[in-house]
């Protein structure tokens, strides 16, 4: 068995928000055939009970912790260095300290960085120890997008960093044996902004768990009796499903409930910032941290993804949609999934066309349950983790050899 480094920041278990999802997976895949010593960072307190799963899953695990805050302070550092203030607020003297270490004590045939910010760990053991780079979406872009949505000085900051990030991706692929984004558009939005860079990138999608995620008799309801549950889940500490659930409230909420005055808007997930927690009231549910999100897709109403501001496949749909639930989301999202209205994916780009998808699902539970089987259906097909992750062999065998020939040089 090959030695491979994995180095992710933030613990990739439990996988209950989007990156965690995908690293937790790519761990799953990388430890069938290796034996895996994995470097990352805790940013939860209540992450630190799940670390004796991660330690039988690898040869060894090192994880720092981060209090948000104050690495946010600390990352400011980068305005005076002129650095990304993503690689400041990862940069840890303990986490480099065990990764010279680990690859002193063995013979590492790779290492494979989940996310750009933890490439700074291992561009130090270049090129002894080839890097295979999982970037998931092209950060720099989301940065520079999120800057007309936020005043100054967070405008300014938002844009610096978008210049600063695409200049650190694209020296990473560079340098990078191979680089990976999770859908083909997010790909070629890289390679539009590093052309140089082309021949080393490849997409490798987001599957889901359709064994877990799959509707069953012993879910309870957690609705109450008559009311129409439309649902949103995600991690409510982040920006995007921030946008998105408060667009929702402000533009659509008030023209179906008029129709439909049973109607609730139940936004379940970890960590609701302040401006969430302010949109609970009669019609809306704020619900916070849920043991099992399951119970809550299998028997909504109706489920939306109006994520204005989002990059990649979201997971949150492809979860849905294993559920036997249609989904309506931004034509974003829906094409980086592939799937059409009839594999139960709804596009909707404006305040009145998600109104109008709502109210079909709510007025025709008949059809609504029919698209939801052909959603079903569309990610038992399409969307297996393990047919998307074995692209990423090829690769490591690849980066082996040429480790062995330096070893051998």
């Amino acid at each position: 068995m090959s030695n491979i480094l994995y180095l992710v920041h933030r613990l990739p278990y439990p996988p209950n928000k989007g990156d965690k999802v995908r690293s937790y997976h790519l761990l799953r895949h990388l430890q069938q055939h290796h034996r895996v010593f994995l470097g990352t960072f805790i940013d939860d307190p209540e992450d630190e009970q799940h670390l004796p799963v991660l330690q039988s899953m690898c040869a060894d695990l090192h994880v720092e912790r981060i209090a948000p805050r104050s690495a946010k302070l600390k990352s400011l550092g980068g305005l005076l260095t002129g650095e990304p203030l993503t690689l400041t607020y990862y940069r840890n003297p303990g986490l480099q300290r065990w990764v010279q270490q680990t690859a002193a004590r063995h013979r590492l045939q790779a290492c494979v960085v989940f996310s750009s910010a933890m490439a700074q760990y291992a561009q130090p053991l270049l090129p002894g120890v080839p890097m295979l780079v999982d970037f998931v979406d092209v950060d720099s872009a989301k940065w520079t997008q999120y800057a007309p949505a936020h005043r100054w000085p967070l405008s300014m900051l938002y844009r610096r960093e978008g210049q600063r990030l695409l200049a650190y991706e694209r020296a990473v692929a560079a340098q990078a044996q191979r680089s990976y984004f999770v859908t083909p558009n997010e790909t070629a939005l890289f390679v539009s902004q590093a052309p140089e860079c082309e021949g080393g990138v490849q997409s490798m999608g987001n599957g889901v768990d359709c064994d877990f995620f799959q509707p069953a008799a012993d879910l309870p309801s957690p609705f109450q009796a008559g009311e129409q549950a439309v649902v949103f889940t995600g991690a409510m500490d982040y920006w995007p499903n921030i946008d998105g659930v408060s667009w929702f409230v402000a533009e659509m909420l008030p023209r179906l409930v008029a129709q439909h005055p049973r109607m609730r808007f139940y936004i379940v997930g970890r960590n609701p910032a302040q401006q969430v927690r302010a949109l609970a009231g009669t019609h809306v549910v704020v619900t916070g941290t849920v043991p099992d999100v399951r119970p809550y897709l299998q028997h909504a109403s109706a489920v939306v993804a109006p994520l204005r501001v989002a990059r990649g496949i979201q997971n949150k749909i492809l979860e849905a949609m294993a559920m036997r639930q249609p989904v309506i989301t931004v034509s974003g999202c829906a094409d980086a999934i592939g799937a059409d209205a009839s594999q139960g994916l709804l596009r909707a780009d404006t305040p009145a066309e998600f109104v109008a998808a709502v109210l079909q699902l709510l007025q025709s539970p008949d059809s609504a349950a029919a698209l939801g089987s052909h959603a079903r259906q569309y990610v038992e097909h399409e969307c297996s983790w393990q047919a998307h992750l074995q692209q990423i062999d090829h690769a490591l065998t690849g980066a082996s050899a040429m480790a062995l020939e330096g070893s051998a040089a």
